[in-house]
């Protein structure tokens, strides 16, 4: 008898106290409401204007160049653009199995990529793009 009484006692309790909590819940939630909307509605706006546009590709990069005697010995004679060129020399260093195992952005350089790179064995992917840029023109 004495556990069924507490245990009633509890239950009320609960729920006077979740109808408390939810009094007091919807007055937290309209002034937090306002206030966060009027940031949003700020920031969607040029967010919008961003995606509409499309990203157009740099000339410079797209233009044709003739590779040099050393280079064209890797990526081919034909004059291409930029990116046709690292695309080229990433092709020949993952089918020749240049990169290192370690460390994936050193690459280990043989014969034809070490006259590329300047007589370097180890170059970086990004030091990569800087010297093979000296061999277009």
């Amino acid at each position: 008898m004495a556990t069924a009484k507490k245990a009633a006692k509890k239950s009320a309790a609960k729920k006077s106290a979740t109808k408390k909590g939810a009094a007091k819940k919807p007055a937290a939630k309209k002034s937090a409401a306002k206030k966060p909307a009027a940031k949003k509605s700020t920031a969607r706006k040029p967010a919008a204007k961003k995606s509409a546009t499309k990203r157009k590709p740099n000339a410079a990069f797209m233009k044709a160049m003739q590779p040099s005697t050393v280079l064209a010995a890797v990526v081919g004679g034909m004059p291409m653009p930029r990116t046709e060129v690292t695309k080229k020399i990433w092709d020949y260093i993952k089918k020749n199995k240049l990169q290192d195992a370690v460390n994936r952005r050193l690459i280990n350089a043989d014969e034809k990529l070490r006259a590329v790179f300047g007589g370097k064995s180890k170059v970086s992917m990004f030091e990569m793009t800087k010297l093979v840029s000296n061999h277009l023109k």
